[in-house]
């Protein structure tokens, strides 16, 4: 119904449309859409993108209600199954029982994720224990109604898809913080893509509303104008209103949780295999190595061999989120743990094994796995890749994640990539993961490592954090000042006619132990191969506290005082440069090689 009563017809429109597909959508002339454009203040041309509040005005002057079509969700790929769910489903069913669900907090900075947490930890830490809370483990639980939720505390989507980029996936449901007075802003456009790559249930809690320019509809107009529609509108997603400082609405906040976590099928055997999510982890002093480890199934205990990654040891003392010492610890409980060897990286896989023996021998065969992908991984996001994995149809597109300097150069680019394929038996089309403005940051690499995405940048930069965090990870990322160009690489790209670039492949990195005197002023450092091999023909660059000390060729390679061409992870050896020997201990030496690649 319209507002003055009368019966109207209803609509549905994309976030943005051309003028010209609005007539037909409207049964009307582009020219009549174009006069009732002019009438509101707006020039635009038959094949100009508009976004969805004009069209709805145009739409609503010529007697149609619209609504916005929630696309996102149709269009919603089959979610790549979490390591740690695979585990699972190798469990007995008959002793599978419901654990606590795990709740990571997402959203754009300032809107109050911290205050958020940290005001539901302090209505539901119990008379007596708020003092206990000695240390800071990443997560925490609290108990409603005789119910266990856990928290992971670590605010901030960046950590939330390390864990994703490494095969696990830590959270059950996503509680996205969008601030009333604030509103949808870019980071909370990069949460929700980042909630939705990893196919977590989401609720909002929409902050903030004590605040006088609180606007609560306005928001919410706004979130589903980006496909997130309220419940109360009809939709599929719970907006709960709360303020972290008044200590409004928190009830209801978990209220919603636990109902969204009963709709979903979240269920360990404590009795079965240990396994879980390492959160984070960190080198301290006195204490060597401190994890922080999520247990997803089994009950983990002190004293069992834990295995992450590359890293294993026997677990010493382990505490929980209040810092007390425990000895045991069942499903979404997360613990503070002592004794592993090396620190594991966030988001990897954990399990219990048998002893250290055994956990060296998977460390072992999980060593040679990596070597023979090592130059895949480095490529992640390379068009070579692509096509051998649409050749074997593991692919059907290429996905891309596109930041561009203001919104009015992001929507013609967005809409022309997205009508591209490349043609023949095998078509490949164009995903677009995110788009958003501003420079390219952190978030979007893990976005793009998590989703297998190559990052498209047009007028924007790109700080030196990401683009150390991208060489590590693997990812692409090209600039563009010209949007022809960037279509016209993307077509190419596409039908594999894109002229290959020179590119640095990673095949090895080492640690320098301690350094030898060699001839009279020549220094050599004895190194241990952390990952990959190290090739006498290869190119070294010399990483000191992440900056790169030197770069450059390999004078000699040398194991038990013998040459060699190359020397594997997990070994020693003793390497010297041509024209550096100022090596200090604890320096990263990597091997690379130049390949001229087709990558995109």
């Amino acid at each position: 119904m319209s507002e003055n009563g009368q019966e109207t017809k209803i609509i549905e429109l994309p976030v943005s449309i051309t003028v010209r597909d609005l007539a037909q959508t409207l049964d009307a002339s582009p020219i009549e859409v174009i006069k009732t454009l002019m009438a509101n203040g707006m020039m635009a041309n038959i094949n100009q993108e508009i976004d969805f509040d004009t069209a709805a005005i145009v739409s609503a002057e010529m007697g149609y209600e619209a609504l916005p079509i929630h696309e996102e969700v149709e269009e919603q790929e089959e979610a790549e199954v979490p390591l740690w769910r695979k585990k699972l489903e190798e469990e007995d069913e008959g002793q599978l029982v419901n654990r606590p669900p795990v709740v990571a907090i997402l959203g754009h900075v300032d809107h109050g994720k911290t205050s958020l947490l940290d005001a539901i930890r302090q209505t539901s830490v119990q008379a007596g224990e708020a003092g206990g809370i000695t240390q800071h483990i990443g997560a925490y639980q609290i108990v409603h109604e005789g119910k266990t939720i856990t928290f992971l505390d670590t605010p901030g989507h960046a950590a939330f898809t390390a864990m994703r980029a490494r095969g696990a996936q830590g959270a059950d449901i996503v509680v996205l913080v969008v601030a009333a007075d604030d509103g949808v802003m870019p980071q909370t456009e990069e949460a929700i893509a980042h909630a939705r790559a990893a196919q977590v249930s989401m609720i909002v809690a929409l902050n903030k509303i004590d605040k006088d320019n609180a606007a609560p509809d306005r928001v919410k107009q706004q979130l589903a104008d980006i496909g997130i529609v309220p419940d109360d509108w009809e939709g599929d997603t719970i907006i709960v209103p709360v303020s972290a400082v008044e200590k409004i609405g928190l009830d209801d906040l978990i209220e919603a949780i636990l109902l969204v976590a009963d709709d979903l099928d979240i269920l360990a055997n404590p009795e079965g295999d240990v396994f879980g999510t390492v959160i984070e982890a960190e080198l301290t002093k006195g204490r060597g190595v401190m994890a922080t480890l999520l247990v997803q199934n089994g009950t983990l205990k002190v004293g069992d061999t834990v295995l992450a990654g590359t890293s294993c040891g026997r677990i010493k003392a382990m505490f929980d989120y209040t810092g007390a010492k425990i000895k045991e610890a069942g499903p979404s409980v997360p613990v503070s743990v002592m004794g592993l060897s090396d620190v594991p990286k966030a988001g990897e896989l954990f399990s219990v094994v048998a002893n250290e023996k055994v956990a060296r021998e998977i460390i072992g065969q999980r060593v040679i796995a990596a070597e023979r992908a090592e130059v895949a991984t480095d490529s992640v996001a390379n068009l070579e890749q692509l096509f051998a994995r649409v050749q074997a149809g593991e692919e059907e597109e290429l996905r891309l994640i596109i930041k561009a300097d203001v919104q009015g150069s992001l929507e013609p680019i967005v809409t022309s990539v997205q009508d591209l394929k490349s043609g023949g038996e095998q078509d490949i089309g164009v995903k677009v993961i995110h788009a958003g403005t501003g420079n390219i940051s952190n978030d979007d690499i893990m976005l793009a490592s998590a989703t297998k995405s190559i990052i498209i940048g047009f007028n924007v930069g790109s700080d030196s954090a990401a683009k150390r965090l991208a060489d590590t990870e693997g990812i692409s990322i090209r600039k563009y000042k010209i949007i022809y160009h960037l279509i016209e690489d993307i077509e190419k790209a596409l039908k594999g006619m894109l002229e290959p670039v020179e590119k640095k492949i990673l095949i090895g990195r080492a640690q320098v132990l301690a350094v030898f005197p060699s001839g009279k002023y020549d220094q050599v450092a004895g190194c241990r191969v952390e990952t990959g091999e190290i090739r006498r023909n290869a190119k070294i660059r010399v990483l000191r506290e992440g900056k790169i000390a030197f770069e450059g060729g390999i004078a000699s390679l040398k194991r038990h005082k013998d040459d060699v061409n190359e020397v594997r992870e997990g070994f020693e050896c003793g390497i010297g440069l041509k024209g550096f020997s100022s090596f200090e201990e604890g320096d990263i030496l990597e091997s690379y090689v130049i390949e001229m690649v087709s990558e995109f």
